[in-house]
């Protein structure tokens, strides 16, 4: 469990560097970063069918199956902004913190399920519930936008 820990912190420091750059009003996105966002949310947003996390309904392999859909979703996301995505875990945000950290923090849960994927042990129930709560429902990914000042 000290894994997932560590990786939802770093997540969470990571996304909230650049939230509070945005509120401060140091990073205002332009029209690129905007469409990337709206597009990261249209992308993601059916992968849970509107239900709040965790999805204990759910089989645990679709469930990391979700996860590690975002991956994709976000590499694209940075390629098409020309982004780089940066290690989050033992690593502090840089300053100012914009659109390449906030992607990296949530790509550090996001490829957690492609890391999931690819091991042939099975992730903790918490840990995938942690990953979940992080990418859907209030306060995630998707009330993003509800963040954003400008």
């Amino acid at each position: 469990m000290h894994e997932a820990v560590d990786r939802i912190e770093a997540a969470w420091e990571w996304w909230a560097a650049a939230i509070d750059e945005s509120q401060e009003g140091r990073w205002v996105r332009d029209t690129v970063e905007r469409r990337v966002l709206a597009d990261i949310t249209v992308a993601t947003q059916c992968l849970h069918g509107g239900r709040l996390p965790p999805f204990i309904d759910d089989p645990l392999r679709v469930r990391v199956g979700r996860i590690a859909a975002w991956a994709g979703v976000l590499r694209l996301a940075a390629r098409a902004g020309g982004w780089t995505l940066s290690p989050v875990v033992g690593h502090r945000p840089p300053h100012p913190a914009r659109m390449p950290e906030l992607l990296s923090g949530i790509y550090a849960v996001a490829e957690w399920g492609e890391d999931w994927l690819a091991r042939s042990d099975t992730p903790s129930e918490r840990a995938v519930a942690a990953a979940e709560h992080f990418l859907a429902g209030p306060g995630s990914m998707e009330d993003l936008e509800s963040f954003f000042y400008d």
